[in-house]
């Protein structure tokens, strides 16, 4: 069976695990030639050679989104490799200055050096990366870009503000690029990521006595696996989504769509 994106070419920021990575071999089964970035090289090219040793076609160039020529050097590899570029995946995120103890947290207690690190790495990145990878997505005849945003992005969070602003504006930006892109029959959409566990200890944190109840009382499903966002990437990337460009689909177990109340529905209560 022809994959569903044969003859394609994805460029994944920040997929030496996690989203990106499940992003990464979820659209290599499915075909394209995917490069593989991030700044362990070793990690990268264990990632790319996994994928290679499953039957898929995949490179790692490393890449450090604080700087912009590492992103012209992975849209360069893709067109030197592959011969095209025609997916882009804006995954990578500053998930080490974010969380308690670190680098982002209040706005009127946030240094303007940590503000600018999470800002670069959270958003400036998708100014360069657009500035490579768009015209070789034009060149190619077009394609699709997806974003990765997150649920901080609609409700608030506190001590995490530079992370918000961030994923806010990338849900603006994904309309504006949308209309912009289009005349290039470039899709642009976003997926808005609600509580995705993505290692080994945030599974053990589910083990806890409070907080995993707590958590799972906040879904309306199952938590959050890698895949169940690489799924909606390969949707959004394939063109099995040509009718939907500029949106920002969440993706979060029914998180956003629950009011955070107690159920109060069994209880005898007198409320008149």
């Amino acid at each position: 069976m022809v994959g569903r994106l044969e003859g394609h070419v994805a460029l994944v920021t920040g997929s030496t695990r996690g989203i990106g990575r499940a992003i990464a071999e979820r659209f290599a089964v499915e075909g394209a030639g995917v490069v593989v970035t991030g700044r362990s090289r070793d990690v990268g090219e264990a990632v790319a050679s996994a994928i290679s040793a499953a039957g898929g076609e995949a490179v790692y160039v490393p890449v450090d989104l604080a700087h912009e020529e590492g992103i012209a050097g992975a849209v360069a590899a893709a067109r030197e490799r592959y011969g095209k570029l025609t997916i882009l995946v804006n995954n990578a995120a500053p998930t080490d200055l974010v969380g308690p103890g670190r680098g982002d947290r209040a706005l009127h207690h946030i240094a303007d050096g940590d503000w600018d690190a999470i800002m670069t790495v959270a958003l400036k990145q998708l100014v360069w990366c657009a500035r490579h990878a768009v015209p070789a997505i034009v060149d190619a005849g077009g394609g699709a870009i997806v974003n990765i945003s997150s649920a901080a992005s609609l409700q608030g969070v506190a001590g995490i503000d530079a992370y918000t602003a961030a994923k806010g504006a990338i849900n603006a930006l994904t309309r504006s690029l949308a209309v912009e892109l289009a005349v290039h029959e470039i899709r642009v959409n976003t997926i808005v990521c609600g509580m995705v566990l993505t290692s080994e200890g945030a599974w053990q944190m589910m083990d806890h006595p409070v907080l995993g109840p707590a958590t799972r009382a906040l879904h309306l499903t199952d938590l959050g696996r890698p895949e169940d966002i690489a799924n909606v990437a390969l949707f959004l990337a394939s063109d099995e989504a040509r009718f939907v460009t500029g949106h920002n689909l969440v993706a979060d177990g029914g998180a956003t769509a629950k009011m955070a109340v107690p159920d109060i529905s069994a209880l005898d209560l007198d409320l008149s």
